[in-house]
């Protein structure tokens, strides 16, 4: 048997690559690879829309604290101010009430006498007063000698509604009670239906015209009667179906602390996200693409 013998230098491949004979050239060629050249991502950049919403919500949210902060000091100032006012000795009403000058003397008392007039009595609700439910009971009060004015007697329950007209004060009557304006009605409040005897809030100016307006000398002027007597009292009287009047108390609505502490929490919240989110933007843009050797 004949055994073929390879080379073991390199001397036959040299030979080779001077040939000119096709098929060597052939076994010795390097095949041709088309590399892809390297793959570079598109560089996002820094800023983006989430950015800069994160990083305007800590302002916005900060700003809207700081504007709620100083709300809450005018709020206390009014409050404090009112306190006072009902400190100081109840007035006389003129025959002819000013309109004018009305607003600045809310919350301050005032000693009223005249006579009922039931005929006109209008009931407010729906009113809740220690759990129970019922109605405040509004009647124009004609002064001797001077303009009807519109008095909210105080909070009768449900159970003696209707039997409000047969419990009429007839006769003068003197009356402690504090001056009020009309009062804002929120987005759930119904309209006032005077047709058919349906308030739901104080709209002085509508409680006049129902009452009788300029005609009838009947002025928008708003007194709530003052009880400043013991808890038992006012039970009996709730008892007879006798309308009980308010304390002689600011009642002011004072929320201004909470949306204080919300808006700069959120603020701290949304500065901590925008810190982390920039300290991420920061180590992904630091990190290199690895090389391939």
């Amino acid at each position: 048997m004949f055994r073929r013998v390879f080379p073991t230098n390199f001397s036959f491949a040299r030979r080779c690559l001077h040939t000119s004979s096709p098929r060597s050239a052939w076994f010795f060629r390097s095949p041709k690879i088309d590399v892809p050249a390297i793959y570079k991502p598109r560089k996002e950049s820094f800023i983006t829309p989430t950015m800069v919403l994160i990083g305007i919500m800590p302002i916005f949210t900060f700003a809207l604290g700081t504007w709620q902060l100083k709300r809450l000091k005018w709020k206390i100032n009014l409050i404090d101010e009112l306190e006072e006012k009902l400190q100081l000795r109840p007035l006389s009403l003129p025959p002819n009430i000013n309109l004018s000058v009305l607003p600045e003397f809310v919350f301050r008392k005032v000693l009223i006498k005249g006579h009922y007039d039931h005929a006109h009595t209008m009931l407010l609700s729906p009113r809740v007063r220690e759990g129970v439910h019922g109605v405040h009971v509004v009647t124009p009060l004609i002064r001797e000698n001077g303009s009807t004015i519109l008095v909210d007697r105080g909070f009768v329950s449900n159970d003696f509604v209707s039997s409000i007209n047969s419990e009429e004060e007839l006769g003068e009557v003197e009356i402690l009670g504090m001056l009020r304006t009309s009062q804002p009605r929120n987005l759930f409040t119904p309209d006032n239906d005077p047709e058919h005897g349906m308030w739901y809030w104080t709209d002085v100016e509508k409680m006049a015209e129902y009452a009788g307006g300029e005609a009838a000398n009947v002025q928008p002027v708003f007194v709530e009667q003052i009880f400043e007597g013991h808890a038992g009292e006012a039970n009996t009287k709730l008892d007879k179906g006798i309308p009980v009047g308010r304390a002689p108390t600011v009642d002011l609505r004072n929320s201004h602390l909470s949306y204080v502490i919300t808006w700069y929490s959120l603020s701290a919240l949304t500065t901590f996200m925008f810190m982390r989110v920039l300290v991420n933007k920061k180590q992904m843009s630091g990190r290199r693409m690895p090389r391939f050797k």
